[in-house]
């Protein structure tokens, strides 16, 4: 203690040359720590005394200084809340630290509440704290600059992917228009074809045509020739010219004109109509198929790398809550019908009143859902959640769900990338892209979800009572997942649980 004395003496003396130096008038800041024995004017405090719990200027320092009295007393530097560094209940000042139950505590907390339990000095609990904050600070920071180099080739893997598809669309654009071509050259070969018959046709009528004329106009002379014998004069006349006509033995027969049938040439349309349509399906078809196989292995290609946990399986209650997770609600995202209460933490339907939330665009607008702030990916994660009413359902899904529509691929029980549970007039079930498998139980209030990205699951959990398994859907889950509610009815309430309370 006298050391500690010495050591106040000495602070106080170059306190004192340093502020015969100063003004009068003391320049005080918001940092620093008032007097509380300064009545008149406040003054800066110099030291804090545990033990009196008060907070001392250079002039009412002096008897802990000179006083032997006040030798047991402990001084620190001037502490704002001087309260806090005692005990509250023993109103003595902390010394130790318990490392079973990490509190601080006074000799009377070692003697009694914390009896058997291992403890150190501030000092010694201060340096190992620190040593492990330290540790902590450089995983986060490892963490931290991960994240960043993630991130980094995510927008680096954006970028190519934007680059790959402008490239690609210029050699689809030019595959479209060989398409384009070979259909324009054969619309073309069509069209040459029609137009040979056509030529052909009208040919073979020409040449018919002028055969014709050339016969009538052989007739019509035979017939001026019978009208002129007709107006002979005398029978002589008209014997010997009818001898000279007859010796030219006139043909009259025509010969029958064939008409070509036009309907082969309407089979044109038919044969064109449906080669079209067979070539059609037969592109549409292909492309579909072979660009939605292509789909199915690209959109695993963009998963962040990471190996799967050789972690065992869980079978107990805390065997899950080593994964837990603590959620809460993104107000942003919550129906006008729905109050966010809580600490973010509970959903409660309260038709027909509504809310007067600020439009957004992640706001859902038709059905009555709302989805969390934070995100589950990779891993493994577990979240509990209460549910009341008949109409509450929790889940999991992609942020990419329709917000504004109307359709049931907008909800939870309907959307292909959604997996959930509820509760509805014919019972508890769950549900994904609209199917619904009955969970063949009634009397549920609590439900466990636990998500395995890499081996692929989401499972549901009846944590009521003992925990049981209700269903598990099985996915390649290619983005992270947000725990989604809906509550269909009034006073439906769903609450996301702190699991490891």
């Amino acid at each position: 203690m006298a050391d500690l004395s010495s050591t106040c003496e000495d602070h106080l003396e170059s306190h004192r040359s340093v502020s015969a130096e100063e003004t009068t008038v003391q320049t005080l800041l918001p940092q620093d720590v008032l007097c509380d024995s300064c009545m008149d004017s406040p003054s800066k405090a110099l030291k804090s005394c545990l033990t009196c719990l008060v907070s001392y200027c250079e002039t009412h320092l002096r008897p802990h200084l000179e006083n032997t009295k006040f030798q047991n007393h402990r001084l620190v530097d001037p502490l704002h809340d001087i309260d806090c560094q005692t005990c509250e209940v023993h109103r003595l000042p902390f010394e130790r630290f318990c490392l079973m139950d990490e509190c601080c505590v006074c000799m009377d907390c070692e003697s009694h509440e914390h009896k058997g339990h291992t403890t150190a000095s501030l000092g010694e609990a201060h340096a190992q704290m620190e040593t492990e904050l330290q540790r902590k600070h450089k995983e986060i920071s490892q963490s931290t600059t991960a994240a960043e180099k993630a991130i980094e080739k995510l927008q680096s893997n954006n970028d190519s992917i934007k680059s790959l598809v402008q490239d690609v669309c210029v050699t689809v654009g030019q595959q479209f228009a060989c398409l384009h071509t070979a259909l324009e050259e054969a619309r073309k070969g069509v069209v040459e074809v029609l137009e040979g018959e056509q030529k052909q046709a009208l040919t073979q009528a020409e040449n018919i045509q002028v055969h014709l004329e050339q016969r009538r106009s052989e007739l019509m002379k035979s017939l001026t020739q019978i009208n002129k014998l007709s107006r002979s004069k005398t029978d002589v006349e008209f014997l010997q010219g009818y001898s000279e006509w007859k010796k030219e033995k006139t043909d009259v027969c025509i010969p029958p004109v064939h008409i070509n049938s036009t309907d082969h040439l309407t089979s044109y349309i038919h044969v064109v109509t449906d080669s079209t349509q067979e070539l059609c399906d037969l592109i549409l078809s292909c492309y579909k198929e072979k660009l939605s196989m292509l789909c199915k292995r690209g959109t695993k290609s963009l998963m962040v790398d990471s190996q799967p946990s050789a972690l065992p399986d869980q079978e107990t209650r805390e065997d899950f809550l080593k994964y837990s997770r603590s959620l809460t609600f993104d107000p942003d995202t919550a129906h006008h019908f729905l109050r966010i209460t809580e600490d973010n933490r509970k959903l409660t339907n309260t038709s027909p009143w509504q809310h007067s939330y600020s439009d957004k665009p992640n706001r859902f607008e038709y059905w009555r859902q709302a989805m969390t702030s934070e995100s589950v990916y990779m891993g493994r994660h577990y979240i509990e959640a209460e549910l009341s009413g008949e109409g509450a359902h929790v889940g999991v899904s992609y942020r990419s769900i329709d917000r504004k529509g109307e359709h049931n691929s907008s909800c939870i029980t309907g959307y292909d990338f959604s997996w959930c549970v509820g509760r509805n007039s014919r019972g508890f079930s769950a549900w994904n892209a609209g199917v619904e498998t009955d969970c063949k139980v009634t009397d549920i209030t609590r439900v466990g979800l636990y998500i395995d990205f890499h081996r692929g699951c989401v499972s549901f959990y009846n944590t009521t009572g003992p925990m049981r398994l209700l269903h598990t859907y099985t996915a390649d889950f290619t983005e992270p997942l947000y725990v989604t509610v809906w509550l269909s009815k009034k006073d439906n309430m769903v609450y996301l649980l702190n699991a490891k309370c």
